[in-house]
């Protein structure tokens, strides 16, 4: 049988996703069940532990497959690009709606009702989905309304069906001076992979989360025999575990850990810096934008 990437594949020895049965060996296999995340953000750890490694983030309104509970710990995989790792159960509803919405802005405060003079119950990132119910205007405000009746500003949110556009970095642009988190992927903080696959999403596209699966699934390759080839707006640009998105053809935009932000850097300065510390440019992939 051949080798699996945990990250995408949800199998151990004791236990298996049903659809691997093929594929890994297992003393046991099981149907996911389909639960929805409820948190405005749910980190996805490597182990049930809250001292384990963290390796994405989960956004509300998203649908995962739980294939194991126990302890306050849900194994999951993520049904919006198949992250497999472990949630705090608190942080998955039993109840599962159909998104309508989608957050379009960075951020987004859910109400408990429509008043903007309430105290927020979450805040929302950029890409969470939200199940619409209904409308209100209060004081010229227009809000969507859930279910439960809380509410989003209706300006701040899209159909989940439409992109907002073409140009995933334009969407990326917006994250300018947003903190660098590990595992970020939400407009209260990102990493490098995790602001591209955002913006991405945003647009139509849903790539895979980490840099080194973007490295060799998004886009076109281009050549590096003779060097970087001319590059343009929208190419990605690979390192050993990071990856920026160029602006136009002399800088690079990426969530750094240097500066704990997402910056906009010229591009010479870059790649000199980061060849200085023994990290050559890897990739380099032309997209579709």
């Amino acid at each position: 049988m051949g080798s699996l990437d945990h990250r995408l594949n949800a199998f151990s020895d004791a236990l298996a996703d049903a659809r691997l049965r093929d594929k890994v060996l297992a003393a046991a296999f099981v149907d996911g069940v389909r639960r929805q995340v409820s948190d405005a953000v749910a980190p996805v750890f490597r182990q049930p532990s809250g001292d384990a490694a963290i390796d994405t983030e989960f956004l509300f309104g998203e649908t995962v497959l739980v294939f194991d509970e126990s302890d306050g710990w849900a194994w999951c995989q993520s049904e919006i690009d198949d992250y497999v790792g472990f949630v705090p159960s608190s942080a998955l509803s039993i109840q599962v709606q159909v998104p309508t919405h989608r957050v379009a802005t960075l951020l987004t405060p859910l109400y408990p009702e429509p008043e903007l003079r309430r105290p927020p119950l979450q805040l929302l990132s950029i890409g969470s989905r939200l199940t619409i119910v209904g409308s209100a205007t209060v004081r010229d405000l227009d809000y969507a309304l859930l279910e439960d009746g809380s509410a989003v500003a209706a300006d701040h949110l899209q159909p989940v069906d439409v992109a907002v556009g073409d140009d995933f970095v334009a969407v990326a642009e917006q994250f300018l001076g947003r903190p660098y988190i590990w595992a970020g992927r939400s407009g209260l903080g990102v990493d490098c992979s995790g602001l591209l696959q955002l913006a991405m999403m945003m647009t139509g596209e849903c790539p895979l989360r980490d840099s080194d699966m973007m490295e060799h699934s998004v886009g076109k390759a281009l050549d590096l025999a003779e060097g970087l080839p001319d590059l343009r707006r929208g190419d990605l640009i690979f390192w050993k575990g990071h990856v920026g998105v160029l602006t136009d053809s002399g800088h690079i935009l990426h969530a750094s850990g240097r500066t704990m932000t997402v910056i906009n850097e010229p591009a010479g300065e870059l790649i000199a810096r980061l060849e200085g510390k023994g990290l050559p440019v890897t990739a380099l992939r032309r997209t579709s934008h």
